[in-house]
């Protein structure tokens, strides 16, 4: 005679409340995750068929059906037919031994129960059953309206610099060409401020040009740019740069790694954004340092402090926005763009760009990067956009 194990033995009771528990967990995360999970049984004797569809679809589409009458629904009917678009073939390359067709990743477009029409990715998996032949298709289903609205919002955002940057900077190289044209009676050094101002325009220009356009954008928003920099190089170049305007500038960096992928002449840009609003909005000979250094909850971050006197609390709020300058600007030169343009293009490489006032005095901008990432993955996070609408909480100071 053998023992029965029944859920009254202790052990198995235990690990029938374990598996319950489990359960109970994923469902709840199937209930309320913004993704649509959804599975199709491969190996069923009516061929492919949608036998699982979480109950986010309805959220998102406003329709869904009983298990086992998915196809009854016209709606439904379009849905599975998108979640099986190309399977045959996918399934042929497969058994030919092409495993890159496994997992996909794909864009469609789906109508709503109320007939609006959605941008989705569509994410998908073939599992295989214990004899080796496909089983069942499982994947996710995402809505990417808010990740299209950002890259129009970007480009938006390139056209609009392109605009309020080209028109001045027109007019500043015609005036200077005059000047070198009719000032050949102009001693040397005063030719030779010319030529630097020129340059300085056509470099201006090129970075419009190379870096803000709006495809430019957009192609760093969706995938990594090759391209890779040495940080602590990139600190102590603007440090070498800025301190021909403060003496009283330092720079150090902490645990920094040997390179990091990112736009060179972007995060250049940001980092003289963040400096120069640093040294127009602080006393001469006050210090600022900047500091890089590896962030505590992953990537790197790199540091702009001041020892000026802040900003007035009912202005923190505001600092990122478009066009604003804070209540010390009125006397300062300036467009209200610098800081907006510096957090759009950080968002862009997949990073975050805040600040703050600090308790001591003066104010702290943050810049955080992600040290790596998924190649293909989209970089900007899915709550931002070029209008910087993230928390409230992260903005800080209002000057550009």
């Amino acid at each position: 005679m053998f023992e029965s194990t029944t859920p009254t033995d202790p052990q198995l009771a235990a690990e029938l409340s374990s598996a319950r528990q489990e359960v109970e967990r994923l469902r709840l995360l199937l209930a309320h995750t913004s993704e649509v999970s959804w599975m199709v049984d491969l190996a069923g004797p009516a061929g492919p068929r949608l036998g699982y569809l979480s109950p986010a679809a309805r959220r998102l589409f406003g329709f869904a059906a009983a298990p086992g009458h998915e196809h009854d629904n016209p709606h439904m009917q379009q849905l599975a037919g998108q979640l099986l678009a190309g399977l045959p073939a996918r399934l042929a390359r497969l058994a030919a031994g092409d495993q890159s067709r496994r997992r996909l990743l794909r864009e469609a477009e789906l109508a709503r129960a109320d007939g609006v029409v959605l941008a989705v990715e569509i994410e998908s998996t073939v599992l295989d059953g214990a004899e080796g032949r496909p089983q069942s298709l499982l994947g996710v289903l995402r809505d990417i309206g808010p990740r299209r609205e950002q890259l129009v919002q970007q480009k938006k955002f390139a056209s609009m610099l392109s605009h309020e940057f080209r028109t001045p900077l027109a007019t500043i190289d015609g005036a200077i060409q005059r000047l070198e044209m009719t000032g050949s009676h102009h001693d040397e050094a005063t030719r030779k401020r010319y030529r630097k101002i020129g340059e300085a325009v056509d470099r201006l220009l090129a970075m419009l040009d190379d870096y803000l356009s709006p495809e430019r954008m957009a192609s760093i928003g969706r995938q990594r740019q090759a391209d890779e920099i040495a940080p602590a190089e990139l600190l102590e170049a603007v440090a070498a740069a800025g301190r021909k305007r403060r003496l009283q500038l330092t720079a150090r960096s902490v645990e920094l790694p040997a390179r990091l992928r990112c736009d060179p002449n972007g995060m250049r840009l940001c980092l003289d954004i963040l400096l120069d609003n640093a040294i127009k909005y602080t006393p001469d000979g006050s210090a600022i340092e900047l500091l890089g250094k590896k962030a505590t909850e992953g990537g790197v971050e790199f540091l702009v402090r001041d020892h000026g006197a802040g900003l007035p609390a009912d202005e923190l709020a505001r600092v990122f926005d478009k066009s604003f300058r804070g209540s010390n600007a009125a006397a300062i030169p300036g467009s209200g763009l610098g800081l907006y343009m510096a957090r759009a293009v950080v968002e862009v490489h997949g990073g975050s760009l805040s600040a703050r006032n600090v308790s001591e005095s003066g104010t702290e901008f943050r810049i955080w990067l992600p040290i790596a990432a998924v190649a293909g993955k989209s970089l900007a996070p899915d709550d931002c956009s070029s209008d910087n609408s993230q928390t409230q909480t992260d903005k800080a100071r209002g000057r550009n």
